[in-house]
């Protein structure tokens, strides 16, 4: 490991890192616990928060592009609007919905993005490998 490139990075990068990472720990959890109870509940919304967080720093980290957003932006958009249908079904007491938007945010959102992170040259490349 080498943390050097994690302190070196811009500070939207160290939030987006360490949101990521919470939110990757905390939605196993949830996915892993039994549903419906307050603590799913509870962890679901903080998930949700902190989802909202990785999207939102992840539009100040240009770094890539020389300022401009770079192909992998395109999961921002796509991260708010599950984020919608995961509030908005389960609301309606659509729990398949909910479930089937929930675990597509987790796929589509976070591990599809994040294995994307680890390419060579990217920050957690650098981090994990070492450049």
């Amino acid at each position: 490991m080498q943390l050097e490139y994690f302190t070196r990075a811009s500070l939207a990068v160290q939030i987006h890192i360490i949101v990521a990472l919470l939110a990757l720990g905390l939605g196993i959890f949830v996915l892993a616990r039994r549903k419906g109870t307050k603590s799913h509940k509870m962890a679901g919304k903080i998930w949700l928060c902190l989802m909202l967080a990785v999207a939102t720093t992840a539009i100040f980290i240009r770094e890539i592009n020389d300022g401009s957003f770079s192909w992998i932006h395109i999961f921002v958009p796509v991260t708010f609007f599950a984020s919608w249908e995961v509030v908005h079904y389960i609301r309606k007491g659509n729990v398949a919905r909910h479930k089937r938007a929930v675990t597509g945010m987790f796929f589509g959102a976070l591990l599809i993005p994040g294995a994307f992170s680890f390419m060579p040259g990217r920050t957690m490349w650098m981090i994990v490998f070492g450049g």
